[in-house]
């Protein structure tokens, strides 16, 4: 019998391409079996089709503490099973979490915020221009983007941002002990959930404040429910979108056709589309939507037995030349929206409005401005982020 092989696999030469085995597991053997760091052996799914009927299955459960449930690391598998958000749930838990915050992610609410991240955007623009050079842009621009905008949405002080930027980086590292792990939960929840009782006692304008009034004031949620929502918005709302932009900007100054293309452009419709292709190429979430059956069922071919884990592999799937032609090459004008970046099924990405506008300002401003940025140093010495669950870049040193 061969023995399953270890996930997640090792990347290639391409920083940008998913593990070279996945795409030998997609065409021979497209639901395989393999090994985690738990020694579980949970089922892979690697195909396009194969995985959105994954990702829309009732018999597949998202919950987290199901038995046979397949986390991706120890450290990870303790956060959850300390503070469980409504994405590890299934209905109607999930949709009672999920319909709290529909309306304030909703694209013609996120639209209105166009303006401020532009002048976001263009003001740490100017900030990278008038400091020295080379310069970190994931420091100057890519982190401090995503967070000021999420922080204003929340009414999370973005003075404190040393603080959650720390402690998220453990919430998502696959590193760090169970121990750690659970402690960077408790700084991160006591934190919010201390934030959330004062704007019950003096309301603001933001997110936070809207549920501490409807939600703690009247009993619906606790102080902590609700601090555990406000850190998956929190963790989620800056973590992906900087290592898009990070990521994304390496991708383009390494594929200079494609970078010629959207750099002069003021055309909102092939900016749009740029982004959506830049989410499919990248996949930052790189180890999988995480699932569990709850019943025997079939899926390309192969039984699965009630309790057994799978994983969807979305960036072996985004790659799949049955949904996209040429799919291991970057092409910023091909029609990409029904890519699997952002999940897909009734936990499909919530953010994901909020993220795609982000990216559209970013990509439409940042290369505009500064035509000449580079990297200062050659791709093959850049730290990706082999050890998160969010891929990336740790660091970006570039010049202009």
């Amino acid at each position: 019998m061969t023995e399953a092989p270890s996930f997640p696999m090792t990347r290639g030469r391409c920083p940008f391409d998913p593990p070279p085995e996945l795409g030998r597991i997609r065409a021979d053997e497209p639901v395989a079996r393999v090994r985690l760091w738990d020694g579980s052996e949970p089922w892979l799914v690697t195909r396009y089709e194969d995985v959105r009927a994954v990702l829309t299955d009732p018999r597949i459960s998202a919950d987290s503490d199901r038995p046979g449930y397949p986390p991706p690391s120890p450290g990870i598998a303790a956060r959850r099973r300390q503070a469980k958000a409504f994405i590890n749930q299934d209905d109607p838990e999930h949709a009672a979490g999920r319909r709290l915050l529909t309306a304030d992610f909703v694209i013609k609410k996120i639209e209105r915020l166009r303006p401020r991240i532009q002048q976001i955007v263009d003001q740490l623009i100017d900030d990278l221009l008038a400091g020295p050079k080379p310069a970190d842009l994931v420091g100057a621009f890519a982190l401090p983007v995503p967070s000021l905008v999420i922080c204003e949405l929340l009414g999370v002080p973005y003075a404190d941002r040393a603080f959650f930027h720390r402690t998220s980086k453990t919430l998502i590292s696959r590193d760090v002990t169970p121990e750690q792990a659970v402690a960077a939960t408790e700084e991160l929840l006591g934190y919010l959930g201390d934030l959330v009782e004062k704007k019950a006692a003096d309301p603001g304008d933001d997110v936070l404040s809207r549920l501490a009034v409807e939600q703690l004031r009247t009993g619906k949620l606790t102080r902590r429910e609700l601090a555990a929502m406000g850190q998956l918005l929190l963790v989620a709302g800056h973590e992906t979108t900087a290592n898009m932009i990070a990521l994304g900007t390496v991708a383009l100054l390494e594929n200079p056709a494609q970078l010629a293309g959207i750099r002069g452009t003021d055309d909102p419709a092939l900016l749009a589309n740029a982004v959506e292709e830049l989410l499919r190429y990248l996949t930052i979430v790189h180890l999988g939507r995480r699932r569990v059956a709850t019943e025997d069922l079939e899926i390309g071919g192969q039984l699965i037995r009630k309790g057994e884990g799978v994983i969807a592999a979305t960036d072996a799937a985004n790659r799949d030349d049955t949904a996209f032609p040429a799919p291991d090459e970057l092409d910023l004008r091909r029609k990409a929206r029904h890519h699997l970046a952002f999940g897909y099924g009734v936990h499909q990405c919530l953010g994901q409005p909020l993220a795609r506008v982000e990216l559209q300002v970013v990509y439409g401003t940042l290369y505009r401005r500064v035509p000449t940025l580079a990297l200062a140093v050659p791709v093959e010495q850049l730290n990706f982020k082999h050890d998160m669950v969010v891929y990336g870049v740790h660091e970006l040193p570039v010049t202009w």
